[in-house]
């Protein structure tokens, strides 16, 4: 039974405070409850903590429901069964949990006074949760130290960190971010966590729908985008065949370049590196060996080649030294003459920013002497800076058909449909641009022009991306393109590369759309004799690489095509042309920077 004692009277005490001290209710007290302190608390983001909450009270018979709020559910969260409380843990950083009892009475003082205490959530993995790429960013297993003037912003981390960041990156700004299987980023190391945050899907003729995956080291990185400088001997391999007997010949030689200098050109056939046979050595021992010789790993190191130039009679021996070598994008460019007036020829092989200054001499000089067509050779070249390719572009076409007009329209995820996510500018075409943009040379120039309705583009399965976006914008203002060769690469998209502690990363965040709105080519553009039966399908001829003929040489099998196409609109050949063969015919495999292009020779079976 309540109860309450009637004091003796001390001096004035108010009826106000009479009641309050004998609680309400029959003129029981009704004592208010109190929650035990509880604690900081911590756990892992994922984890789930049971925390046993104790309430006392001067009414032992009263009953007690608690009630339980988090400061940041983003953080933790908190749910309550009885006196438990089931604390869990969302994402790493710090909530305060707020706890109340009221007891069951209904009366004045039910409710306890509360009772906060911290949670720490720490760092863990919760498949779907994802914090800002920003949180992570240059968190460093092995911060990079200042070298050379250089800082770079690393600081002190774990390689879990350098997987967060890749994590929460790929799933903001990867083009087919629903398609990635969210993994623990603690499981992986970080290399092959990369690998792991793409689409696996395929395209419509079963290749990969992302193949273009990769990283590099950002200090090659950097000298190969800048000025194209690589390791190497200068000299772009190429293997008609992986297995014996194999074939490699050389498809390309920069200009003083060791291979340069050793007499080394297009056409030569490499015969044995190192006392390895590269046509028919099949044990483990022999690729390794050949292995290492195509693709020296330090800056010096020295191997012995045989080799047979192109029309040679007997093989020699050549010892080539890796060093670094600077690309030499634009070359051969020279001019034919012929019975419909001057035709232009030049070979391109990347878009790097020395290009520019060497694009717009090559054009000046084409325009100079006349020339009424243009044969691009692109076979070799996989791509580069967007800006060059609008460029090439207009200077192709000249400013009557590109002057305003849309070069590429860039679409990201549906998660940044106004907004670029790198650059936080507002999404704008690219227009052709129509002056210098300072990239190796003076900016703010006019730029040449050729002025031409049509153009014959030389490819094969290493034209690429910027390579294909210049045939795709130039298609989207109605400049004809009649392809010659094997299909491209079918690369519609682009990236940002990317540096995080060292490594550049290099995932397709956008696709790019000419003036009409056309970008479905991730099959590539091919010859057909049907142009019109499928939008990556051109007039032109299917014709395989030649490597018995130097570039520019009339001869050459895919220029011959080329200048017989112009001459008559027809191939050289009654079944040049078929769409399925130009889209499966295989050009050879090109040994390039590994990473990017390059694919190691094989030994049987593998």
């Amino acid at each position: 039974m309540r109860f309450c004692m009637l004091l003796p009277r001390l001096g004035l005490l108010t009826a106000a405070a009479l009641i309050v001290g004998c609680g309400g209710g029959s003129g029981d007290v009704n004592f208010q409850p109190s929650v035990r302190a509880i604690g900081s608390q911590t756990l892992a983001a994922g984890e789930t903590l049971s925390v046993q909450a104790q309430v006392t009270d001067g009414n032992p018979e009263d009953g007690h429901r608690l009630t339980a709020t988090s400061s940041d559910s983003a953080v933790a969260s908190v749910t309550v069964e009885g006196t438990v409380l089931a604390v869990n843990g969302v994402a790493p950083g710090t909530a305060t949990i707020t706890v109340t009892a009221r007891d069951t009475s209904g009366e004045a003082n039910a409710e306890s006074l509360p009772v906060r205490f911290d949670v720490t959530v720490t760092g863990g993995w919760v498949a779907g949760r994802f914090e800002p790429a920003s949180q992570f960013k240059d968190l460093c297993a092995n911060p990079r130290a200042p070298s050379g003037g250089e800082g770079f912003p690393d600081l002190p981390g774990e390689a879990v960190d350098e997987n967060n960041w890749l994590r929460s990156w790929s799933n903001d700004t990867y083009l087919w971010y629903d398609e990635i299987t969210d993994r623990d980023p603690a499981l992986h190391a970080t290399p092959t966590y990369f690998d792991l945050l793409r689409t696996f899907e395929k395209t419509p003729s079963g290749n990969d729908k992302d193949r273009f995956h990769f990283t590099y080291p950002t200090a090659q990185w950097k000298a190969l985008s800048e000025s194209g400088v690589a390791l190497g001997y200068g000299a772009r391999i190429v293997l008609l065949s992986r297995r014996p007997p194999r074939e490699a010949a050389v498809a390309f030689v920069e200009p003083a370049s060791p291979a340069s200098r050793a007499g080394m050109g297009r056409g030569t056939r490499i015969l044995e590196i190192d006392g390895a046979d590269l046509v028919n050595g099949g044990t483990q021992a022999d690729v390794d060996t050949l292995n290492a010789g195509l693709f020296p790993a330090a800056e010096g190191e020295s191997h012995e080649f045989v080799i047979q130039d192109l029309g040679a009679d007997a093989p020699r021996t050549v010892t080539l030294q890796a060093a670094a070598v600077a690309a030499d994008p634009v070359q051969h460019v020279q001019v034919l003459g012929t019975d419909q007036g001057p035709v232009g020829y030049m070979l391109f092989n990347d878009f790097i920013a020395t290009a520019e200054r060497e694009l717009i001499g090559a054009v000046e000089e084409l325009a100079a002497a006349g020339i009424v067509d243009l044969v691009l050779d692109l076979r070799y070249n996989g791509g580069g800076y967007l800006d060059i390719a609008s460029q090439l572009g207009f200077m192709i076409a000249g400013p009557s058909a590109a002057q305003g007009r849309t070069f590429e329209a860039i679409e990201f995820n549906d998660k940044h449909q106004q907004f670029d996510p790198v650059t936080g500018r507002v999404l704008e075409p690219l227009l052709f641009h129509d002056t210098s943009l300072g990239l190796s040379g003076p900016a703010n120039e006019p730029l040449p022009s050729l002025n031409l309705p049509r153009v014959f583009m030389l490819t094969g399965v290493g034209t690429c991306s910027a390579s294909e976006s210049v045939m795709n914008s130039l298609r989207g203002i109605d400049v004809e393109v009649v392809q010659i060769g094997n299909a491209t690469c079918g690369k519609p998209y682009g990236f940002y590369a990317t540096d995080n502690c060292g490594t550049t990363y290099f995932t397709i965040q956008f696709r790019g759309v000419n003036d009409k709105g056309f970008g479905d080519y991730a099959d590539g553009f091919f010859p057909s004799n049907d142009p019109g039966s499928d939008g990556a399908a051109l007039p032109g001829c299917a014709v395989t690489d030649d490597f018995d003929h130097g570039f520019g040489d009339p001869n050459e099998a895919r220029l011959a095509a080329a200048l017989h196409y112009r001459e008559r609109s027809a191939c050289p050949c009654p079944d040049c042309a078929p769409a399925a063969a130009a889209k499966r015919q295989a050009d050879g495999i090109p040994l390039a920077p590994q990473g990017m292009h390059g694919l190691k020779i094989a030994s049987p079976g593998r």
